[in-house]
């Protein structure tokens, strides 16, 4: 199949312009950013005279209303032995269950109910499914409403429904359960999948319909991604399966079918083929798991924070430490924006942002529901000179996402959806948002099983129990595993003083907002940012000073953020003063703070690597970057970290705490192993060894 081997490789990109992440043969741009067609229905009336929805792309129900639920339990759940594996189930890590054809949803949800039913009280279910034609929200309401006691489930399932864009969607479906959607050709979705699994659903539609999705690729990266001892279960018996499952190394039998379909097809596989993906790069090769009861998080920052959260969420003890609490800093008006900046030729950088973005606004709705943390309000990115706008044309050209993710406006447009007259055309992110970013950090510091400890960490010591922390007044912390999330100060410890860090310090202006003054209907960017008001207070800024850690708040700063408000919102600023705001830079108020930033601009996140053994194990890549020895990589044991976030620390933080904490508890995670690779913290290690430095 070269169309989908290709489109794999497409990820594989070898050490790029800012990347140095992966390394293969393939040296083709990445498939640029896009979205997928929608499932397109019509609905049918089944023998009871009640409709059902019907694929026109191929001909096909996706259940019948009599009796579609009794078939998805008697194939599914019963063929898997589902209720009897859940109920024997006593891991730490999640049973996982993955899914060929998410459809409507009714596999899934009935999973989700037959392990509310048999699972015991302190086990977690992880549902992961493919889907190549996701169904609209509409028609997904419309679809589950057959079944009233599915309805609180559905409602769940519906709420945190995605854009239909290619990737990796997370969805909590509630405290013990997480969806992840993998929205794409199955075979290709697989084989990017980060994790394993127990049980499989090999649905779709029938294979004389759908022959497309039926094909050797998709059984090898089913046991590809399988766990020693994994189910399957399918409601074929066509041949075309039987031989794909059996070449791939499943076992196979005939077992009854549903209803008037005489037979059904069950099996397993005992030990399922090595990982071979990271052949060509062995240092991104993860360490085992070994999923902790207690994690230290080093930085109560939104990093840190939600990371702390995270974990929490799957019951790993945390302490949190930082030396300040952010909670005795009262009302601070400080806003942030939820804004990424997409590259006009597909990078892993935009794929990751892109991901946190959609990841973020999903992960706000569900903890604060009631939007008291953040709003919805929509970013502008504005094209203020000819560079930007053929920038903005050519991405546009370029990349196919759906318009409630990111449009083009012109000037006229954009100031009408801004609520004031602008001179510029505008990227649109309607979905993009603002955010309290220090109440936010309070709020995920309140998490249940979250211990905040005040103190600041001088030094870490690796033993035979985990990790010990010596804090400045000499005081020993102990715990399992460490995330460091300290920001730039992160390289002060030994273990990380390998990774390039670099402070950037910011500044915001606020000012007090006159009673007559505009509103801003959108954050608007350009070379800074500004939210809307809020509680009469503006914030704007930030400035950028690479390398400066002085919080002292600076006169020419306000001047400088001032000239940078009126060069993107001439008509905003001209209403402010006609309103009476003063604009003078000293009757201005900060807030400062410092960044971290990588020479990449990608954050860093996942196991700390042995600086030290990476540059022995590797070092013939000094003189032939082709020559990869057959050695994985060395990193500290149980030492992780989440940091250069920069000023996108909203878009990317949040999904690598989720990212973290996947991997410290053993479950598949929220990206696809290329972007995992080019988050890893080692990249600059293997980057700086090929070119020699």
């Amino acid at each position: 199949m070269p169309r989908r081997r290709g489109i794999i490789d497409h990820f594989l990109n070898t050490l790029a312009e800012g990347a140095g992440e992966t390394v293969s043969s393939s040296h083709v741009p990445l498939p640029p950013l896009a979205g997928l067609e929608p499932a397109h229905l019509d609905w049918q009336r089944d023998d009871t005279g009640e409709s059902a929805p019907r694929s026109t792309r191929f001909d096909d129900v996706y259940f019948s209303r009599h009796d579609g639920r009794a078939e998805t339990e008697h194939v599914f759940l019963h063929g898997n032995a589902l209720p009897q594996r859940l109920a024997a189930w006593r891991e730490r890590r999640p049973f996982t269950i993955g899914e060929t054809g998410f459809g409507t949803g009714l596999n899934m949800l009935c999973a989700w109910a037959c392990f509310d039913a048999h699972a015991p009280a302190q086990a977690r279910l992880h549902l992961v499914s493919t889907e190549r034609y996701p169904l609209s929200r509409n028609d997904l309401a419309r679809a589950l409403a057959t079944w009233p006691d599915l309805a609180r489930r559905a409602e769940r399932l519906i709420s945190q429904w995605p854009e239909p864009v290619a990737g990796v969607h997370r969805l909590w479906l509630d405290e013990r359960v997480t969806l992840d959607l993998h929205f794409g050709d199955a075979a290709e979705r697989l084989a990017l999948l980060e994790g394993r699994v127990d049980a499989w659903f090999l649905d779709g539609f029938a294979p004389a319909k759908n022959p497309e999705m039926w094909h050797p690729e998709l059984f090898a990266a089913m046991v590809a991604r399988s766990r020693p001892g994994a189910t399957f279960a399918t409601f074929t018996c066509a041949g075309v399966v039987k031989r794909g499952l059996a070449a791939a190394g499943f076992a196979w039998r005939k077992v009854p079918g549903f209803g008037r379909k005489r037979e059904m097809l069950c099996g397993e596989i005992a030990e399922p083929p090595a990982d071979t993906r990271r052949q060509r790069t062995p240092w991104f090769s993860p360490p085992a798991p070994h999923p902790p009861r207690h994690v230290a998080v080093i930085g109560a920052g939104i990093a840190g924070a939600s990371t702390a959260a995270a974990l929490a969420r799957r019951g790993v003890a945390v302490t949190l430490i930082d030396r300040f609490d952010r909670a005795e800093l009262g009302t601070t008006h400080l806003q942030g924006a939820l804004y990424v900046k997409l590259a006009v030729e597909t990078n892993l950088q935009s794929r990751t942002y892109l991901a946190g973005l959609l990841h973020s606004r999903r992960w706000l709705a569900q903890l604060d529901p009631e939007q008291s943390l953040w709003r919805p309000s929509g970013v502008l990115q504005l094209a203020l000179d000819e560079k930007e706008h053929q920038r903005q044309t050519r991405f546009l050209a370029n990349h196919s996402l759906p318009q409630s993710v990111v449009r083009g406006l012109d000037a006229e447009t954009a100031g009408r959806v801004a609520g004031i007259r602008l001179e510029a055309p505008a990227l649109d992110y309607p979905d993009a948002a603002w955010v309290r970013p220090l109440e936010l950090c309070v709020r995920l510091a309140q998490t249940p099983g979250v211990s905040f400890c005040r103190g600041e960490v001088t030094a870490l010591h690796g033993n035979e129990a985990g990790w010990t922390l010596t804090l400045a007044d000499g005081e020993c912390l102990e715990a399992e595993q460490v995330v460091v999330a300290a920001a730039h100060e992160a390289a002060g410890f030994s273990q990380l003083a390998a990774l390039p860090l670099q402070p950037v310090r910011g500044q915001v202006s606020q000012l007090a907002m006159p009673a007559d003054a505009p509103a801003l209907g959108r954050v608007v960017c350009a070379g800074g940012y500004v939210p809307p008001a809020a509680e009469g207070v503006l914030n704007f800024g930030a400035t950028f000073a690479p390398g400066d850690t002085d919080l002292a708040e600076r006169e020419a700063d306000h001047a400088a953020n001032l000239a940078e408000l009126e060069r993107g919102l001439p008509h905003f600023v001209a209403a402010l003063r006609k309103a009476g705001a003063d604009l003078t830079p000293t009757r201005l108020t900060a807030r400062t703070g410092v960044r971290a930033a990588s020479p990449d601009k990608s954050p860093y996140c996942g196991p700390v690597p042995d600086a030290e053994a990476w540059r022995r194990d590797y070092a013939v890549l000094t003189k032939d970057a082709t020559r990869v020895p057959d050695v994985a990589g060395g990193h500290h044991p149980g030492l992780w970290i989440s940091a250069a976030h920069g000023s996108r620390g909203m878009a990317s933080a949040p999904l690598c705490a989720e990212l973290l904490a996947s991997r410290l508890c053993d479950e598949p995670l929220p990206l696809e192993w290329p972007l995992v690779d080019h988050l890893h913290p080692g990249r600059r290690i293997i980057r700086d060894l090929v070119q020699g430095k």
